[in-house]
């Protein structure tokens, strides 16, 4: 089935023999239940085994046979990818939408831009309990998609428009608006969208936000950052990857009100400097007192920066980069554990993480070879 975008019955023949195979019974798989059928054939797989069988190429052609496992499949089915179609995806969202309306998960990624504004505005129309969305590399969607997704899907968490070059701010400020839930949002390369102004919506709007992908979006500033900083305390994940415009005022920002951030993208920020580094030194050290009850209180994950990014941040020097490494733990140097990352830093190849003075150590310890 792999690579086709013709189907029929000849691949759920497959699914069937496969679970056959998986049964061990030339007599055929067991019904649960007291009526001590066998199953010999695909037509006589309850519906709760056929949603667990099929894949997100046979549901199609599954959702087709009779009206039995139509209704199934159009009320049981929860997740979808059709990432594998790849010449007329806008098409098979239209007709599939209105009868896959309890979907949460819908993943339409696309090497080839074909999905249109009328594609997501049936999404948002039929499938309201929609919570993770992928619409990445969709370079055809305009301003229209965010206002039926701000309308039509209030559940939103999850949402991925990274690369769609075409949605402005205003747009994402008004679906940041409706969208509250949001926990996880992907706009890299999302030069028109991502602006202190959207940000700012975002900030006030979406508190419960944990992860943010704002990679090249070169109209970011120090204004948007703080005001994420401020309104999303939660954040853990935040990727500022090529945002040129950014100081350390937002770093700053974000070490004194992000206690919970984990990973941490600066890379290309040139305009960071030392103050940076030292704030979230400084930060790690006000916040031991939280952190030692988080270990009383028996909290297994581990407080503080795990993964940072600065490489090209050539103003940065080693004290300061030091400091950092030295306060987070979890951050190392070392090969194969890269999760300090200073490459074209030249200044900086004397910062070493801990487990390489452990090493030192160590390696000092053992006795002179004899002769």
């Amino acid at each position: 089935m792999v690579g086709r975008e013709g189907l029929g019955s000849e691949d759920l023949d497959s699914c069937f023999e496969k679970l056959l195979l998986g049964g061990g019974g030339i007599g055929g798989v067991k019904m649960r239940g007291g009526g001590g059928g066998v199953i010999t054939e695909w037509k006589d797989i309850p519906m709760e085994l056929l949603l667990r069988i099929v894949d997100d190429r046979t549901v199609i052609v599954a959702s087709g046979v009779c009206t039995g496992w139509r209704d199934a499949i159009c009320l049981g089915l929860t997740h979808l990818s059709l990432s594998w179609c790849k010449n007329d995806m806008n098409n098979l969202v239209l007709s599939l939408a209105p009868k896959f309306t309890k979907l949460q998960t819908l993943i339409l990624r696309q090497d080839k831009p074909k999905l249109q504004d009328n594609a997501v505005e049936t999404i948002a129309n039929c499938c309201h309990g929609l919570q993770d969305l992928d619409l990445s590399k969709s370079f055809k969607l305009t301003d229209r998609s965010l206002y039926a997704l701000a309308h039509g899907c209030p559940n939103l968490s999850k949402l991925n428009i990274s690369g769609c070059s075409a949605f402005s701010d205003t747009t994402l400020a008004y679906l940041a608006g409706f969208c509250r839930k949001l926990k996880y949002l992907n706009l890299c390369g999302c030069v028109k969208a991502a602006s202190d102004k959207a940000l700012k919506a975002i900030g006030c709007n979406c508190s419960q936000l944990q992860s943010l992908n704002l990679g090249w979006c070169e109209n970011v500033g120090d204004v948007g950052v703080k005001s994420l900083a401020y309104g999303c305390p939660d954040l853990r994940a935040l990727d500022l990857c090529g945002c040129v415009l950014i100081t350390d005022d937002s770093v700053i920002a974000l070490a004194n009100n992000c206690l919970h951030l984990r990973s941490l993208d600066l890379y290309y920020c040139q305009n960071i400097t030392d103050k940076a580094m030292y704030s979230l030194a400084r930060r790690r050290m006000t916040n031991k007192r939280e952190m030692w009850e988080s270990v009383k209180n028996r909290c297994v994950e581990e407080e503080g920066l795990i993964n940072l990014n600065i490489s090209q941040c050539t103003a940065l020097t080693p004290p300061a980069v030091q400091a950092v490494c030295d306060s987070f733990p979890a951050l190392h140097t070392c090969p194969g554990r890269h999760s300090l990352i200073i490459s074209g830093c030249l200044n900086l190849t004397s910062v070493h993480c801990a487990c390489a003075f452990q090493a030192h150590r160590a390696a000092s310890a053992l006795p002179p070879p004899a002769h």
